[in-house]
């Protein structure tokens, strides 16, 4: 994975699973929703977890597009969520669309919303 500038990460993405390989949760996917819990951030974190409570704190987010903020693979983050949600600190939502199940202005607010949020980035 190459980081802002289109250079090499210094460090390995998976390195900030702090060796974990895999996932506690099979039931976080990409479009799982994310909200941190309102309890003060503990010490101690491990940097992305840290930055991934912090993204959290302002409101929801899916899984991808705290991936996209930290500039890290959706599987490292996947990682990193799974222990956030097994402490108590996150909690993981269904993602809120089934794209089979969706009526066509539903579709289209999600990618209005997502377009939104792309473009703060």
């Amino acid at each position: 994975m190459t980081g802002p500038g289109g250079r090499r990460r210094l460090v390995p993405a998976y390195l900030a699973t702090a060796g974990s390989a895999t996932a506690t949760r099979n039931t976080v996917d990409r479009m799982t929703v994310l909200t941190a819990e309102p309890l003060p951030l503990p010490v101690g974190l491990e940097p992305a977890a840290h930055r991934i409570l912090e993204k959290l704190r302002p409101g929801a987010l899916t899984l991808v597009e705290v991936a996209a903020y930290l500039q890290l693979p959706p599987s490292i983050t996947r990682v990193i969520v799974s222990e956030l949600v097994d402490r108590g600190l996150v909690r993981a939502h269904a993602s809120m669309l089934n794209p089979q199940e969706a009526t066509r202005a539903q579709k289209i607010d999600i990618l209005e919303r997502t377009l939104r949020g792309l473009r703060k980035i």
